[in-house]
């Protein structure tokens, strides 16, 4: 594909996340909406509002099976991440997916094997891959900022489960393919596999609600290095904290992109440089891969991983 050819998308689930990258993408230089499906007739009519120029409908079949199509990005539960991929990728279609990459450990090996098998490109949206706050902190353990690493925390609060945003989309708040840990704590785990190498678990204690999970506490290595990992649902502020503590400075990211530094005495947030990191850049980063460019969006592979961390709460219990 030539870098003036513009990549002909379909996207599978029209949430929140669908929406949103549905939008961004209809507007992106590197990419023409072709299709989108969901099973929602609600959906469908709001899209059909909006972009009449996309073609609508209940199924993902027909954009599978599609030669008019060169990508697909697949925002729809969990559970069905597997299927649809695997189909693209097998009918020759490069994807982008949200994550968890799956709920069955099964299903994300086998979207592993497929997608090396068919050489296809493979990616996972995770917001923490190019987030300048990320990015910071990456290039400071390049350059020895922290001194030798002491350990790495993880925290999340949320005074109610699921998120307003997330109240239309039921499984959000199931067992089976919902959760704070899949839903949040994936994106904070890929980081810390991303900077400091795959993780091992030491022990994960779970505690269920009436459906998803409200408190999850878990402890795992990379190397020798100790990985904590704490979500609960509570009468308490919404916070998201990832911490990596050094000999010589420490860093730590909230609320997703705010960076924080501290040398061994307060906090001091500092600006990072470059771009803040977006679904935008991020679609900029897939069409690259496309056409056979430089891209570092994580893969199947890298998702597996962070799959296999986050199922190990849900097994340990079961």
């Amino acid at each position: 594909m030539t870098d003036q050819q513009r990549i002909r998308l379909g996207i599978i689930g029209l949430g929140a996340m669908g929406t949103e990258m549905l939008d961004i993408a209809h507007q992106h230089p590197d990419f023409e909406v072709v299709a989108a499906a969901d099973p929602n007739p609600t959906a469908l009519e709001r899209i059909r509002a909006q972009h009449p120029d996309i073609s609508l409908g209940h199924s993902a079949a027909p954009l599978l099976d599609s030669a008019r199509l060169d990508a697909i990005y697949i925002a729809s539960p969990p559970g069905t991440h597997a299927g649809y991929a695997i189909a693209a990728m097998s009918a020759g279609k490069a994807v982008l997916s949200e994550k968890p990459l799956a709920v069955r450990l099964s299903d994300g090996a086998e979207m592993v094997h497929v997608a090396a098998a068919t050489g296809m490109v493979n990616a996972l949206n995770f917001t923490l891959s190019d987030r300048a706050a990320a990015l910071a902190v990456g290039q400071a353990l390049r350059d020895g900022e922290p001194g030798d690493i002491v350990g790495v925390d993880m925290g999340f609060t949320f005074p109610s489960w699921p998120r307003p945003f997330q109240r239309d989309a039921r499984w959000v708040a199931g067992r089976e393919q919902g959760g704070l840990l899949r839903e949040v704590g994936s994106h904070y785990l890929f980081l810390t596999d991303h900077l400091l190498g795959p993780l091992t678990p030491a022990s994960t204690h779970i505690r269920y609600g009436t459906a998803a999970e409200t408190f999850a506490a878990g402890q795992f290595t990379a190397g020798d290095i100790p990985i904590n990992i704490t979500g609960r649902v509570a009468a308490a502020p919404e916070t998201y904290e990832w911490t990596l503590y050094g000999t010589e400075r420490s860093f730590r990211i909230t609320d997703w992109s705010r960076l924080h530094i501290s040398d061994g005495g307060q906090w001091t947030e500092v600006t990072p440089s470059g771009p803040r990191g977006t679904e935008h850049t991020r679609l900029s980063a897939f069409a690259r891969a496309i056409r056979g460019q430089h891209s570092a969006l994580p893969d199947f592979a890298t998702g597996l991983r962070v799959q296999q961390a986050i199922e190990h709460f849900h097994q340990a219990s079961s």
